[in-house]
């Protein structure tokens, strides 16, 4: 199955690198550019992309409400797409805010060629970029800066004892495998407890697994 992405970029040569280095990969193909949020939001609903890079500081439409539109209830196109956010700098004050509007997750510009490649496919495929350590950094300081939602503990009430100690970890950004390593079980069991995290708690993917854990005080930022 050929992966579609839309990029959507203010600046021209950010977006022809980007669309020769993903055209250049079987199984990806550019399906369109934009140059601001709101030409990501109209192309986005007629080429109906899998993804889209979408940069946070844009003109007219930044890439924040640009994202909203796209994931929101009156999205237009058959299927919603993954949004990976693309920032210039490690700390930015809009990445965690874009994660709350529904963003996979994000990628700093000058990542390798490989990494942007690699975050294509594993957000095409349903997951969430969180792997990086710099995700993890960033994520913790904007939760541990920002005032935290109100958002009751009470929603965590159906967790299992052990789903909730795989939320706890998934809040500290830990992988799969180091969930596996930590509490010493499989790590398809693993993936298992998480997919029954993300199903009772209504979560997008892992991403919006570390917000909520922030969010309810599951997880401190110091932790």
């Amino acid at each position: 199955m050929t992966i579609s992405v839309l990029i959507a970029d203010d600046q021209a040569m950010v977006r022809a690198g980007f669309a020769a280095l993903l055209d250049a990969n079987d199984g990806i193909r550019v399906a369109g550019q934009a140059a601001n949020g709101a030409e990501a939001v109209a192309l986005s609903a007629r080429l109906d992309p899998d993804v889209i890079l979408m940069d946070v500081r844009m003109p007219e439409l930044d890439g924040i409400e640009a994202a909203r539109r796209i994931l929101g209830p009156s999205y237009p196109a058959a299927h919603v797409p993954r949004i990976l956010m693309l920032t210039t700098f490690d700390i930015d004050d809009y990445v965690y805010d874009a994660l709350e509007a529904g963003a996979s997750g994000f990628l700093l510009k000058d990542a390798l060629p490989e990494e942007l490649v690699h975050a294509v496919r594993v957000v095409a495929g349903g997951d969430a970029l969180l792997a990086p350590s710099v995700t993890r950094r960033m994520i913790e300081q904007f939760a541990g800066r920002r005032p935290r939602a109100s958002r009751s503990a009470t929603v965590l009430a159906e967790l299992t004892d052990r789903e909730r100690e795989v939320l706890v970890l998934i809040g500290r950004g830990r992988s799969n495998a180091e969930i596996a390593a930590d509490l010493f079980i499989a790590e398809q069991t693993v993936k298992t407890h998480v997919g029954k995290v993300l199903a009772k708690l209504g979560l997008r993917d892992r991403v919006h697994a570390v917000i909520l854990a922030y969010d309810t005080g599951l997880v401190e930022p110091t932790s």
